[in-house]
């Protein structure tokens, strides 16, 4: 049985995926790297792992899993199956190229936006010709509501309530929330508008950890799969065993 261990370090989360080629045995998410040493032990006997990382967390776990497995990371060489044409392909997140590469399984020869709201609101766009283009970043809820309080004077820190859904803030708090919460929102909607004015048939899908909030808050039709980057890394692994066998 080929066992295949991903992992996903984003800023804020640790994601992994243990996949039967593939066929999807579990996923998870850590809050540290010491939650995953505990849980690594745990898992059957490994074929390969995949590891891809905005963050230098995963160096603290990379030596555990070579000794558990062959372990490779995500690179700007990493082959892979659609066309990278991002003209800054060293500076790329490598999680964002597999999210795209798991929309790209999904929605072959489709145009596809992967929104990935999480640290960061990141919209990662494949044209029909399968090929990644590119697409944009801006700040994530929790970034939006630090940044206002650090760069002003008066402003507090407030703290996510993904209960709060009013347009109208009644206090400074609730208009911090509504700025930062529906003003995402209304961001992504617009975009999603506007990559429809341009590419014709779009497929959207929506991941991050905000993804269910916004979710709620969004009228466009999109899916929401919350695993998509885990189940695009794996998609890459395979592609690359593939290519060697």
């Amino acid at each position: 049985m080929a066992m295949n261990l991903v992992l996903d370090f984003g800023n804020t989360r640790i994601k992994l995926g243990l996949f039967n080629k593939d066929s999807l045995i579990q996923s998870k998410c850590y809050n540290s790297v010491n939650e995953l040493l505990t849980d690594l032990k745990l898992f059957p006997k490994l074929t390969h792992c995949f590891i891809c990382s905005v963050t230098p967390q995963h160096e603290l776990v990379l030596e555990q899993l070579k000794k558990l497995a062959n372990t490779s990371l995500f690179s700007a060489q990493t082959n892979l199956p659609i066309q990278n044409c991002y003209k800054s392909n060293l500076t790329l997140g490598s999680d964002r190229i597999a999210a795209s590469v798991g929309s790209f399984c999904l929605y072959p020869n489709q145009n596809v936006l992967t929104i990935d709201a999480g640290t960061c609101i990141k919209y990662n766009f494949v044209n029909s010709q399968n090929q990644f283009l590119g697409g944009a970043i801006s700040p994530g809820i929790a970034m939006r509501l630090k940044s206002m309080q650090e760069n002003t004077a008066a402003l507090p820190l407030v703290k996510i309530d993904l209960n709060y859904n009013q347009l109208v803030g009644e206090n400074t708090n609730q208009s911090l929330l509504s700025g930062s919460l529906i003003g995402s929102a209304c961001e992504i909607e617009q975009m999603i508008a506007r990559y429809k004015l341009n590419y014709e048939n779009l497929q959207v899908v929506l991941t991050g950890g905000d993804a269910d909030y916004l979710s709620k808050q969004l009228k466009n039709r999109f899916f929401t799969n919350p695993i998509i980057i885990i189940q695009g890394l794996n998609n890459i692994l395979t592609y690359n065993i593939e290519k060697q066998n």
